[in-house]
């Protein structure tokens, strides 16, 4: 492994413009400005430096400016393995793996990058012996584990389209995805081992099945955690078997640039979640960029030799994408499949690091509740082996704190890595990239992100779509993108895209968050703008909770809002009219939690319930979540409600009350779930 610093990947490609074609840079904040002003000489020098092959000719990198709609390298041709596979035989040669993952309970594989291939090749192989077709969908239910990124592979090169969600999402979350994009083949497991815990998933996987008959074929995954035979099912490990002459021949498809690679979802405040469609070669080219920003660059050459990257994340957030992502870099990735905590009883904030150290994690990332949470248990990272291998840090899902920052800077430069780099991004499953990223040519900003993305054109706005520095405004993009989505599923109108995040200023993207950028380029988030719920970087609409809680009988109504606070973390608060005669009470706290478990996802079961005497709502009857969320966060009343624009006029001084007293609490540092002070 290489100890020393590498040369930045930022640098590298700066030398590069300047040799090639003779553009030379004194200041990131001009290479950001060429970036955004000719994105169509930027992002042909991306593709050019980043090695992107085609068969066929196109005539501009970006051929039509415009959003949505953007026409990129129209004409050229890509796929996203064939992408990933050039790396093989360098990186074999050099002994480098393609994946090192583990689980909970220490079980280990490691992949190379021929058997990687191989495996990836034999099930698309497979799927296209049961009929998988370019533009038919593939599901799959799996955790973390490398079959995922096997299934992603091996769809990518028949040119099938990806869409997987996390096994610890409940029956009725995935069917509201899956009805939308009717998978023809699905790949699951038949069981989890989550936080010392074996959950059987057999029978939810038979019922997934039962419910979509558009899925003619079924891959299964034995987990040795499931309690019964998933009946009709093909094993996964004898799919990705096959050997010999016919799979060493085997080609990725050629796919033209804009061919659908995936679908992601993203729920709103309001109906089923978004079925995000991205295409190969978008995704290519942001991450080509993406890489300067999080520099990594190959395992197999001396520069970055050994490099193993890891993003902890459950397989339905976009960061597990982004972890996957690191394969067309040719960089190792390093996958954890359980608790980053251990157990819920006897919880263990070492768990990950331990991991990290066992594989010789060089770059290791999560979301910034996971750092806030290891400064609050105490971790010690002098005590753990290996880490002084880390190079660098990355943190998302929320804003890191900057003493959180600092805590882990000074953890590491008592292992005599002074120079530890943190790479704070910010992006969205929208683009399965960062518009706010890292640069370790840049000082270390602590609470706040490095710069601007290149090739993003990101400006805060204020109420009037003026752009403003140093204050708080609302994160917009002016140009296209090119991961942005080519389309949401069933929305063939485009009506549902367009009203996502074109409707406050046609043919300008409004990203949903609150963004403040500082005179020296950094930015901050300070939460997002919308009343979408955002746990640990996993989204979640607020319908979807109360399509799952509101059926109680117990229940009339409720409201739910994310209050995030001052160490990074955040409080999910639920607002609940019960029926007469009931009381919101323990035993009402565990049925709620129920629903939403079973439903949904433990991570989006709210942390309060809150006896409400009604729910505020618009004139057209709509929750008034976010009002009430600004209310909770500190917002001036007069700022954020109007009695003129609810339809509950009586009942907002009681919101009003309860978000003054939720402010004095945490002012005073009284926890509001336990009411002891922290």
């Amino acid at each position: 492994m290489n100890t020393s610093t590498p040369i930045p990947q930022m640098r590298l490609y700066r030398e590069w413009l300047k040799a090639k074609q003779g553009r030379e840079f004194a200041t990131y904040e001009a290479l950001h400005r060429w970036s955004v002003e000719d994105l169509d000489g930027f992002w042909r020098s991306i593709w050019d430096y980043d090695g992107v092959a085609t068969p066929t000719s196109f005539a501009a990198a970006l051929s039509e400016e415009v959003m949505p709609g953007a026409c990129w390298f129209d004409g050229a041709q890509v796929n996203y393995a064939r992408h990933v596979f050039r790396h093989a035989a360098a990186a074999d040669e050099m002994g480098q793996p393609a994946i090192i993952a583990m689980d909970e309970r220490g079980g280990s594989i490691t992949l190379g990058w021929a058997e990687l291939r191989r495996q990836a090749v034999s099930l698309a192989l497979e799927l296209r012996g049961h009929g998988i077709e370019p533009g038919d969908r593939v599901a799959a239910y799996l955790p973390n584990i490398p079959a995922a990124v096997v299934g992603l592979l091996a769809c990518a090169s028949l040119g099938a389209v990806w869409t997987l969600c996390s096994p610890d999402m409940g029956i009725n979350a995935v069917l509201d995805r899956w009805r939308q994009t009717a998978p023809k083949a699905l790949i699951a497991v038949d069981g989890i081992f989550y936080a010392g815990k074996a959950m059987d998933r057999s029978a939810a996987v038979a019922e997934i099945r039962k419910q979509l008959p558009c899925i003619e074929t079924l891959f299964v995954i034995s987990s040795g955690c499931g309690e019964g035979k998933v009946p009709d099912a093909i094993d996964f490990a004898e799919a990705t078997a096959r050997e010999g002459e016919v799979v060493a021949a085997f080609e990725p498809e050629w796919l033209p640039f804009d061919h659908p690679l995936w679908i992601l979802y993203s729920s709103g405040t309001t109906g089923l979640p978004k079925a995000i469609v991205h295409g190969h070669g978008g995704i290519i080219l942001a991450t080509a960029a993406g890489r300067l920003h999080f520099d990594l660059g190959p395992s197999y050459v001396q520069n970055t030799l050994g490099d193993r990257f890891h993003w902890y994340s459950a397989s339905g957030w976009v960061m597990w994408n982004i972890q996957v992502g690191g394969l067309l870099s040719g960089t190792t990735i390093c996958l954890f499949d359980g608790s980053p905590s251990g157990t819920r009883s006897d919880p263990d904030w070492t768990c990950l690091w331990d991991f990290a150290g066992l594989s010789g994690v060089t770059w290791f990332g999560a979301g910034a509740a996971f750092f806030a949470n290891c400064r609050k248990a105490g971790v010690g990272l002098e005590q753990i082996a290996g880490m002084e291998r880390i190079r660098a840090l990355g943190s998302t899902g929320s804003p890191l704190p900057r003493d959180v920052q600092r805590w882990g800077t000074a953890q590491f430069a008592a292992l005599g890595r002074r120079d530890i780099w943190w790479c704070n991004v910010s992006g969205g499953t929208e683009i399965a990239a960062a518009f706010m990223a890292g640069n370790p040519e840049l000082l270390n900003t602590p609470g706040r992100l490095q710069c601007r993305h290149l090739g993003a054109a990101i400006e805060a706005w204020d109420d009037h779509g003026n752009p403003v520095i140093g204050e708080v405004g609302e994160l917009v993009c002016t140009k296209p993108f090119p991961s942005m989505p080519l389309y949401f599923w069933n929305d063939d109108n485009g009506s549902r895209y367009r009203d996502s995040y074109f409707s406050e200023w046609p043919d300008v993207w409004r990203h949903g968050d609150w963004l403040t950028i500082g005179r020296d380029g950094s930015c901050s988030i300070s939460g997002r703008s919308d009343a979408t719920i955002n746990r640990h970087g996993v989204r979640m609409g607020t319908a979807e909770i109360y399509a799952a809680v509101e059926q109680l009988r117990e229940i009339e109504d409720t409201m739910i809002i994310d209050v995030e606070d001052a160490n990074g973390d955040s409080d999910l608060i639920m607002f609940v009219v019960p029926v007469a005669g009931q009381n919101v009470d323990k035993s009402l706290e565990a049925i709620v939690a129920s629903a939403i478990r079973n439903s949904l996802s433990p991570r989006f079961v709210p942390d309060r319930l809150i006896a409400a005497p009604g729910i505020p709502r618009t004139l057209s009857g709509k929750k008034q979540e976010l009002p009430i969320k600004r209310l909770f966060a500190g917002w001036s009343v007069a700022k954020v409600v109007s009695p003129d624009a609810t339809a509950t006029p009586d009942i907002l001084p009681w919101y009003i009350e309860q978000a003054q007293l939720w402010q004095r609490d945490a002012q005073i540092g009284i926890d509001p779930r336990t009411g002891q002070t922290s």
